[in-house]
């Protein structure tokens, strides 16, 4: 490798990789040096994540990297999913593992919060979308349980805090991943300790925020012996992954949506200034950190989580499909068959995804499919479905209307998905990158460490270095009159 290198862990909620970019003056490349399963682990009646194997593998990756790219390593930036953390003891050491989020603690926690603090008054502390999985319901449903951790706990640290602990002994609680907790107030830049105070939650466990782009300091000599990477930099970047993502949209204006697309689908625009109000609650659209000191205003949707059950419940009966056949086996399915809400509780831990889907649309008095191919076919309608549903609620709140949206992430590989959305929506899809978490990591590595000057000029570099493939909408009256049922399915779930 030539030109300066930096190292971007990307934890995911089904896998992580350690991916190497090396910037040069023909612009940005990527060499993915390890990757790696990750899932959650079930121990009794709870869903962890099994950190330190995660460790392992983080460690596994830069080892890797180091004997690739050698003195050409500038940085590492880590980033992971939201809401999840870990709890350091008056010692420095972690309590225990860390709870997944679709662990089933947090059942019937958001409705015992609101006996307390009303959601309105809740959204109002955080502006963030009303969700069950929020840390600050782990954290409540701890308080109640009177858990001992919590009690001894002294530090609070999201997941990409947390490693980045483990790297360098430095405990930063970083912004764009502190957002996604509930536990922070956008207007008054802050932790939300009120809210937290009158919940029964200790606040003196929460650190100082510090913006993506911090540099934390050097590796800790040990870690450092260990991986053979000395005079390495450990920058706390845009620590949420769709952060990351954001950050690599290849975008030259600000006329777009985005949508991340991944185990979840993020769909939202950029703000200089939060947006708290009634119709943004109604909506349930969330505020979350951005990088440059931005909002993202979005929509946490149940996404390619979906297809991914499916295909392992099917696995399970004998049938391993690749996600290649999936796709084709939907496509050979009849259009407009029957939909579902992502939004319906059923679909955040069911233990048989195709049962529940199913389910739902016998319930809602459609036909119940059957055969694989249409079930596939309906998780995409859906999803395209949806995502008209809330780039509608993001037109009407800004009050313009966006002509783009930009695909990012894995699921940006979907080529059906993107031209159903397409489809859907009446908008032109742009799909591409497909690593744009990764991207976008470094990049903020890169301007941290002085090599970019600006997010425009980084985007900018994205634009020069990652193709990108356009949809454009495709039979739209049919869509419009298909819409109309979806949009029956929506009403009759109060958001």
């Amino acid at each position: 490798m030539k030109g300066s290198t930096y190292l971007a862990v990307d934890l995911g909620a089904e896998s992580g990789r350690v991916v190497a970019g090396t910037l040069t003056d023909q612009g940005l490349r990527l060499e993915e040096v390890h990757r790696f399963a990750n899932s959650g682990v079930r121990l009794g009646d709870h869903l962890y994540w099994d950190v330190l194997r995660l460790w392992s593998e983080i460690k596994a990756g830069l080892r890797r990297a180091s004997s690739l790219a050698g003195d050409s390593i500038r940085s590492i930036g880590l980033d992971t999913w939201g809401v999840d953390f870990g709890l350091l003891d008056g010692e420095d050491n972690l309590i225990g593992n860390p709870y997944h989020y679709r662990d089933s603690r947090t059942d019937g926690m958001m409705e015992q919060v609101f006996e307390v603090i009303s959601q309105d008054e809740v959204y109002a502390s955080t502006g963030i979308q009303l969700m069950q999985i929020n840390s600050l319901y782990q954290l409540f449903a701890m308080s109640k349980a009177n858990d001992p951790a919590l009690s001894i706990g002294r530090r609070f640290l999201n997941m990409p805090d947390l490693f980045n602990f483990f790297l360098t002994g430095e405990k930063a609680n970083e912004f764009t991943i502190s957002t996604t907790t509930q536990c922070y107030n956008p207007a008054k830049r802050a932790w939300a300790s009120d809210l937290m105070a009158a919940l029964d939650i200790p606040t003196h466990i929460f650190g100082e925020i510090v913006p993506p782009g911090t540099v934390l300091g050097q590796l800790r000599p040990a870690v450092a012996d260990e991986l053979g990477l000395s005079r390495v930099s450990v920058v706390a970047g845009a620590g949420h992954d769709t952060a990351s993502a954001v950050a690599a949209v290849p975008a030259a204006d600000q006329d777009y949506i985005y949508l991340s697309s991944g185990t979840w689908s993020l769909m939202g625009v950029e703000l200089d200034q939060p947006m708290i109000n009634a119709e943004s609650l109604a909506a349930n659209l969330t505020n979350e950190g951005g990088v440059g000191n931005k909002i993202r205003f979005l929509k946490n949707i149940v996404g390619l989580w979906l297809l991914q059950e499916c295909r392992g419940q099917w696995s399970r009966r004998g049938f391993d499909y690749d996600y290649d056949q999936l796709l084709k086996m939907a496509s050979e399915a009849p259009a407009f068959g029957p939909l579902v809400n992502p939004d319906d509780d059923r679909f955040l831990a069911p233990e048989d995804m195709v049962a529940a889907i199913q389910s739902y649309c016998q319930e809602t008095n459609q036909a119940v499919p059957t055969e694989n191919g249409p079930i596939v076919r309906c998780v995409l309608e859906s999803l395209a479905m949806e995502y008209r549903w809330v780039a509608e609620q993001l037109d009407r709140l800004m009050d313009k209307s966006h002509s783009t949206i930009h695909i990012i992430g894995g699921g940006s590989q979907n080529q059906l998905l993107n031209q159903l959305t397409a489809n859907a929506t009446g908008k032109t899809v742009i799909a591409g990158p497909v690593e744009a978490t990764a991207i976008g990591n470094i990049l903020v590595q890169a301007i941290a460490i002085g090599e970019v000057n600006s997010l425009a000029e980084g985007r900018e570099i994205v634009r020069q270095s990652f193709g990108v493939e356009t949809y454009h909408p495709e039979n739209t009256d049919a869509w419009d009159q298909a819409y109309k049922s979806y949009e029956n399915l929506k009403r009759e779930r109060s958001i």
